[in-house]
């Protein structure tokens, strides 16, 4: 047992038994550097054996090979005939024991706000720190293939936001009285009068910002690299932007672009005060109600079976795993609340695109890493990102969905590699597909084939150039778009 204590907080680690909660990760082993550019390179990074335990059950056995067409090659804008796309053998993930081992830890940054964690590569004393922080709903669960893999090279960090997963309060933060109160029995925040700890208390991304500068601070204590998916993504570059000497860089992963409704005050005094509630504690009656009736409906089971297979793209992906451990957090009595809070908090106090914006004057590295069949954040809005910083590397993956790094984390764990070693390099190791100075600016596409559970299977990247067009890409799309269309209804 290792106990570190800073300032009011103290952290503890335990061995996370092998099988508990664990997937497996990834495995690149080792890269070929070329500071050479070469015309025309393959890369070859083979290692047998595929990908997570033998014991899993539901793991995909089938092999399904996906190829970009000639309309997607049209769609790209890139001039290439049928099987001209080069194909990059990467490995899989790490078996058992070749994973790197996680470690989990409780923090408490303020009185009963503690924050749990998890990490991996303790023995990496010389390796840069990357943190991963997740999306909404989910929590360190979603990155352990990437604790598994990318711990065996790097210090790797994750932790569940306050209001989710297991970083939810362990008291009633608005207990209900004990005569003539039975509103929401089951539920905790739904009292009268707020506790002391929680009379402030508002599960908002400026509150998320705060937790994770003060984690990187007191905690990892040095600067890190964070990737973001989703909310994750959002606050990545909020960190970047406001606390630039504690980031070496940011990935978004299908970061969403927005967060939050209400004003903030802050930044709208006035209009803020228009809303009778923005997220305290405790809940306001009209807004019990309405908890309660839409809880019931969106922790249901079935709801959340149905948004699992809204945000993976490919169906044979297995998220029992993940499934199950939502579940979990819906059944704490915190949940409902805290949900409440989340929807009602107001915006962060400053946007996305000031948050990209100061990142980039700032000099902080920027990566982008987009699932294409995210149905939520479209790939409008990673191209976007891609124009407001050209020189940030943007790699559109199919198939794939809003959440890249689990549907995918044998090609996003190869690509973070590539990027982190050109970081740390300071520009001498290649990125992953620029070996070839032309592809900066025209960008190229490679099929990623690797071996997951026996079978092999291929995934289309596309590496999008600094010329890219955001009306062009559009247009493309449109048209892309309306030929399927018109090839459906012929059929």
């Amino acid at each position: 047992m290792e106990v570190v204590s800073s300032g009011h907080s103290c952290l503890a680690f335990r061995q996370t038994p092998s099988g508990a909660w664990r997937l497996s990760g990834t495995g690149l082993g080792p890269q070929h550097i070329k500071l050479a550019r070469p015309r025309k390179t393959s890369i070859h990074c083979v290692r047998t054996g595929g990908a997570s335990n033998p014991g899993d059950s539901g793991k995909l056995h089938v092999s399904h090979v996906f190829h970009v067409s000639d309309i997607d090659a049209a769609r790209q804008g890139i001039a290439k005939k049928a099987g001209e796309v080069e194909k990059v053998m990467i490995p899989g993930l790490p078996e058992g024991a070749d994973g790197s081992q996680i470690s989990t830890g409780l923090w408490e940054w303020k009185p009963k706000l503690t924050v749990y964690y998890e990490k991996s590569g303790n023995k990496n004393s010389k390796a840069p720190a990357v943190l991963f922080l997740p999306g909404f709903g989910v929590g360190t669960f979603h990155f352990e293939k990437q604790l598994k893999d990318l711990g065996r090279d790097y210090k790797v960090w994750t932790m569940d936001f306050l209001g989710q997963g297991m970083s939810l309060p362990c008291e009633d933060p608005a207990p209900k009285n004990m005569v003539g109160d039975h509103d929401g029995e089951s539920y905790w925040g739904f009292g009268q009068d707020s506790e002391p700890w929680a009379d402030e208390l508002v599960y908002s991304v400026d509150l998320w910002h705060n937790q994770v500068q003060h984690f990187i601070e007191e905690v990892i204590g040095e600067p890190v690299y964070i990737v973001g998916n989703s909310l994750g993504g959002f606050v990545a570059l909020y960190i970047g932007a406001s606390s630039p000497h504690l980031v070496k860089g940011v990935t978004l992963l299908n970061a969403t672009p927005f967060w939050g409704f209400l004003p903030n005050p802050a930044r709208s005094p006035r209009l803020s005060k228009i809303f009778p509630w923005a997220g305290t504690f405790p809940l306001p009656p009209f807004v019990r109600k309405l908890t309660e009736i839409v809880w019931q409906k969106i922790s249901d089971p079935r709801s959340i079976q149905n948004i699992l297979r809204q945000v993976y793209a490919d169906h044979s992906t297995n998220v029992d795993k993940v499934f199950s451990r939502i579940m979990e957090t819906t059944e704490h009595p915190a949940a409902a609340a805290s949900f409440a809070s989340i929807m009602f908090a107001p915006r962060g106090q400053i946007s996305f695109e000031e948050a990209l914006s100061r990142c980039q004057s700032q000099g902080i590295p920027i990566s982008l890493m987009y699932g294409k069949e995210d149905p939520w954040v479209r790939p409008f809005w990673g191209i976007k990102a891609k124009q407001q910083v050209p020189e940030a590397p943007y790699y559109e993956i199919s198939p794939a969905g809003h959440c890249p790094h689990d549907e995918v984390p044998e090609v996003i764990n190869y690509l973070l590699r590539g990027w982190l070693k050109n970081v740390e390099s300071e520009g001498l190791v290649d990125l992953p597909f620029l070996e070839d100075p032309s592809f900066e600016d025209q960008g190229v596409s490679r099929e990623l084939e690797f071996v997951r559970t026996g079978s092999r299977k291929s995934v289309s990247v596309r590496l999008f150039g600094s010329k890219t067009s955001l009306w062009s890409q559009l247009t493309s799309f449109l048209k892309w778009h309306a030929s399927n269309v018109t090839r459906a209804m012929s059929r």
